[in-house]
């Protein structure tokens, strides 16, 4: 059986978008027969990834979270995985961080520590939510924009294609939510602007052909 660990910090607005956005992968990883180690609030924590990282032998990795270029954060915080660490522990590993700029050099560094590919974003990844909407998450509409094709990318892992045929994925609904915010009456320039930016800063790193 393959083993999905996912990490879902929720101790803030964005976490607890991403978290609750991340049990429709959950459910789906579910019908795939994933066995899931699912890092939840106060378990998404650096002594529980090490562990897990160390003692079970999985090949997938989504991380939701904070993020810089040199680490991914978890539950309020906490530094998960940190360049010139532990970045080693992701040998053999393929991963997914949908957090603020790991790819830049996190990713980089993963790769060179034997990873087989690190995904996300080398900027920024920014998303709208209708603040109304905090207690509903999934039925956002605007946060569906941003976090569907995230969904989407994963899935597309999960059901057994490559990194990059995932990547064209999310970038085409991503391309697709652009052009659709841009049409109408109910256009609005700041979410085709964090559309756009999204979309041109997702990158993959490792070897795109891989498949978990």
């Amino acid at each position: 059986m393959n083993v999905l660990l996912v990490t879902r910090p929720e101790h803030d607005d964005t976490t607890h978008y991403l978290s609750n956005w991340c049990k429709e992968v959950l459910n789906f990883a579910q019908t795939k027969d994933f066995e899931i180690l699912d890092l939840h609030r106060e378990k998404a924590n650096r002594n529980e990834i090490e562990s897990r990282l160390k003692k079970v032998n999985l090949k997938f990795i989504f991380l939701n979270g904070h993020g810089n270029e040199r680490c991914v954060t978890g539950h309020k915080n906490e530094p998960l995985i940190i360049l010139g660490e532990n970045e080693n522990l992701l040998k053999s590993k393929t991963i997914y961080a949908l957090s603020c700029k790991s790819a830049k050099l996190l990713g980089v560094g993963s790769v060179k520590a034997g990873a087989i590919c690190y995904s996300g974003y080398d900027d920024d990844f920014i998303f709208a939510f209708e603040p109304e909407m905090i207690s509903r998450p999934i039925h956002d509409k605007t946060a569906k924009l941003f976090l569907e094709p995230s969904n989407i990318f994963v899935r597309s892992i999960l059901k057994g294609n490559n990194i990059q045929q995932a990547e064209q994925k999310i970038k085409e609904e991503l391309r697709k939510n652009f052009i659709a915010s841009m049409q109408g009456d109910s256009k609005d320039n700041d979410i085709s602007r964090f559309l756009w930016w999204d979309l041109n800063h997702f990158v993959i790193h490792g070897n795109g052909e891989s498949v978990i």
